[in-house]
């Protein structure tokens, strides 16, 4: 008997063909956004959003400390939905993620934000939502519908049209032609989905997931969805923390799935991912750079910023056929909804 194919499974398949939409359809908006955020040259930047859109906003962190050298910090929605504050914004740029656009908290701290002084920015899956019209300037993603719980194509494309807006704002045209090169390079990535990892997870109830850099954000990504889909405990942890305490808890054959792009932060991921590995912990990592825990294949960009957008395409392969051999139809995770409205 054929096993069904899951949305999700379709939505990753779908992912390469979103970006290149993206690619195609979003060019005036991000082009007009990079000129506004240039001319303003923010001092810093806050962001808004939950679950897997804020994991794309610790992405977009990093890139742009490394691209622009502009310090972004997380905000939390409830400051505005909750408490109701008054921030000192002016000068600054904020950036809301959220998919649907809907989200109550989500929307009040955009409309805060522009109230106290910053430009704001939205990056969102539905350009007539709420939280794109209280947005100075909305970035639709061009994902197209996504019906699965679990958040793919809308996590990669926001997170495409995010960088796409510093490489646009920065002019590096380097990044930009990474960019432009991802939808092939996340189609390979898609075919790849580390039988050698599910294999090593088998019946264990936790794991780790390592990631340093703007690699720590997939690990984050990575974490949650192994709770999503596969009712599985998942903990992420920088690799420059893991030892200073977590690393207590591992076992013999304890599984730990690293990730990591072809960076600075390379070299000192695979270290530690080998020390692991000698604790007796099964460490896979995205890295030819180790020498006792296990490569796994991986599909390098042409820009290290970007490799993290390739390794977390994989993940989702591997994740959604995961959850697939422990019997779980990882579109419908239990208790949870597409759109989680909080206030």
């Amino acid at each position: 008997m054929q096993q069904q194919i899951t949305r999700m499974r379709r939505e990753i398949d779908e992912i390469p063909q979103a970006v290149e939409r993206l690619l195609v359809q979003g060019q005036s908006d991000i082009a007009a956004v990079a000129n506004v955020a240039r001319e303003l040259d923010p001092t810093f930047i806050v962001t808004v959003a939950r679950g897997s859109s804020d994991h794309v906003c610790t992405y977009l962190k990093y890139a742009s400390e490394i691209v622009l050298g502009v310090p972004v910090a997380s905000v939390g929605p409830s400051i505005a939905s909750i408490y109701d504050s008054v921030l000192k914004l002016q000068h600054g740029l904020c950036l809301s993620v959220s998919q649907s656009g809907k989200s109550p908290d989500i929307l009040a701290m955009a409309r805060n934000a522009g109230r106290d002084g910053a430009l704001t920015v939205a990056l969102t899956n539905d350009a007539t939502s709420p939280l794109a019209e209280a947005s100075a300037h909305p970035i639709d993603i061009h994902a197209g519908p996504e019906l699965s719980v679990a958040a793919t194509k809308t996590f990669v494309t926001s997170a495409v049209a995010g960088l796409w807006l510093l490489a646009e704002w920065s002019r590096d045209d380097k990044l930009l032609a990474a960019i432009r090169a991802l939808p092939k390079q996340l189609e390979a990535a898609a075919r790849i989905d580390w039988p050698e990892v599910r294999e090593a997870i088998g019946a264990h109830p936790s794991l780790f997931t390592l990631g340093r850099g703007q690699a720590l954000a997939v690990s984050h990504e990575a974490a949650l969805k192994f709770k999503e889909t596969c009712q599985l405990h998942a903990e992420s942890y920088s690799s420059a923390e893991v030892l200073h305490g977590p690393v207590s808890i591992v076992q013999e054959g304890f599984p730990v799935l690293s990730f990591a792009a072809a960076d600075a932060a390379e070299n000192a991921l695979a270290e530690v991912a080998d020390a692991i590995s000698a604790k007796g912990a099964r460490v896979f990592a995205t890295t030819d750079k180790v020498k006792r825990a296990l490569r796994v294949d991986h599909v390098r960009t042409d820009h290290a910023l970007a490799d993290p957008l390739s390794l977390i395409v994989s993940f989702y392969s591997m994740v959604e056929a995961f959850a697939a051999s422990r019997g779980i139809d990882p579109d419908t995770p239990r208790h949870l909804n597409k759109v989680t409205e909080t206030v």
